[in-house]
């Protein structure tokens, strides 16, 4: 079997394959979604940091509340004094109380910013969330136009066979020229180079759909119902994208977590509270010469602590400045974020009406093409043309074939493009069937502080 006819089988196979899996296992671009979803380890690492932020928030509101201890200690000593030998052993137990009552609200203000850190954490969560399913739409597109522009080279290879005959036969009886099927041929060589490259960009693409959704791609449709989430006017798709885009959120409760920072850094200028309570039990025993002695005492006390701040050796004004340069610093970095948000939605906007003029050219050009292509072949057939005119006119058609895939598929991206920019890229806002991954019923679940107690009474 020649080169040409291996090609062929093997072009048939992958896509008679590929049919008779498409038959039984559609694979809807929502699917894709969803099991990419449930597999992105980049996700399931974003939500492990969310709930690990939302610790935060229960060792700052450890700063108002009471440490209780209990402590159990033993000791036994033996000597020999005067020919006896003297053994003492003791016992003691106790309970510690001890707790903040003033801190100049240092520990409201901890508070308050582990709770805007756990909140910036859930935007992140979110922003990688998008991240990863618009991966997953780039990877589904180039599987999807990368299996029909395998396809487009496939028939460009038949065509070129077919044209390459047609010179033999027409040199054969004397109506062609060498040159003719030289052409032929070498048009012939180039399309086995183009599938050859472009069936090794769709293994490349196959196997990055693979690693993001955790199953190779099956049959693959580019139908979807999204187009129906994006707003009428551009600004409309602005306003949504400032009021709910998840990087502009981070960086609002950045700020809070910047300011909640400056406001913890204040408190040092102020007093603090302390009380302290022991109370506890000491027993001892003392054996000499056969004699046996036991003691034993209850002890309780109480005591407190005020600390007032008088010199710091600048320490407390320049943990002071410092905080306030941070929420100066994060302001800015929220109005960046406004920014890039504003510039990713005017993209994608732009780019979708791009790819609706792209698409209306290519298919004219299409037509155009092909109306063409018969003329020439035509004027061939009748000698007024030559087979480079023929090979020319196909590699127009080809050309114009390939634009319409690359801009009809371009459209499906840049819709999804824009849902993401809008911030509305999420497994929620798509309706996909999967446990939405959030660290919020976490966070509340921790927010218990009282928990532990309960655990060690119980």
């Amino acid at each position: 079997m020649n080169s040409l006819g291996f090609l062929r089988t093997t072009a048939c196979v992958l896509l008679l394959t590929g049919a008779s899996l498409g038959a039984a296992h559609a694979q809807s671009i929502s699917q894709a979604l969803a099991a990419a979803y449930d597999h992105a380890p980049d996700l399931q690492s974003a939500l492990l940091s969310a709930k690990a932020s939302s610790e935060g928030i229960v060792q700052a509101k450890a700063g108002a509340l009471p440490t209780i201890g209990a402590s159990v200690g033993g000791s036994y000593r033996s000597s020999l004094s005067g020919g006896n030998w003297i053994n003492n052993a003791g016992l003691t137990t106790g309970l510690r109380y001890n707790q903040t009552i003033f801190d100049n609200g240092l520990t409201d203000a901890q508070v308050e910013a582990a709770r805007a850190g756990a909140e910036a954490a859930e935007y992140a969560l979110r922003n990688t969330e998008q991240n990863v399913l618009y991966e997953v739409v780039e990877a589904y597109m180039s599987v999807l136009s990368g299996r029909e522009l395998v396809s487009l080279r496939q028939e460009n290879l038949t065509f070129f066979q077919a044209q390459l005959q047609s010179a033999q036969d027409r040199l054969d009886v004397g109506e062609g020229t060498r040159i003719d099927v030289a052409q032929a041929q070498a048009r012939l060589a180039q399309g086995q180079a183009s599938y050859q490259a472009e069936l090794a960009n769709l293994q490349v693409s196959e196997a990055t759909f693979q690693r993001l959704v955790g199953q190779r791609p099956q049959s693959l449709t580019v139908a979807h119902n999204y187009s129906a989430l994006i707003p009428r006017s551009l600004e409309s798709a602005i306003s949504e994208a400032e009021i709910g885009h998840p990087g502009i959120l981070q960086a609002k409760a950045a700020i809070r977590a910047k300011q909640a920072a400056a406001d913890v850094a204040e408190s040092a200028f102020g007093p603090s509270a302390s009380v302290t309570a022991l109370a506890g039990t000491q027993w001892n025993q003392r054996s000499t010469a056969g004699a046996l002695s036991n003691t034993g005492d209850l002890s309780a006390s109480i005591s407190f602590d005020i600390t007032i701040p008088i010199y710091s050796g600048g320490r407390i004004g320049s943990g002071v400045r410092k905080a306030n340069l941070e929420r100066i610093g994060a302001e800015v970095d929220a109005m960046s974020a406004y920014d890039q948000v504003r510039a990713a939605v005017i993209a994608a906007w732009t780019g979708i009406q791009s790819a609706n003029a792209q698409i209306s050219a290519a298919q004219a050009a299409v037509t155009s093409s092909n109306t063409v292509l018969d003329g020439v072949i035509q004027e061939r057939d009748l000698g007024t043309a030559t087979t480079l005119d023929v090979l020319n006119a196909q590699a127009d058609l080809t050309s114009a074939r390939e634009a319409l895939i690359n801009a009809s598929n371009g459209k499906t991206v840049a819709t999804f493009s824009l849902l993401s920019a809008m911030g509305r890229l999420t497994a929620r806002d798509l309706g996909l069937p999967v446990r939405i991954k959030t660290a919020v019923p976490y966070t509340q679940a921790v927010e218990d502080v009282w928990q532990e107690l309960r655990t060690v009474v119980e």
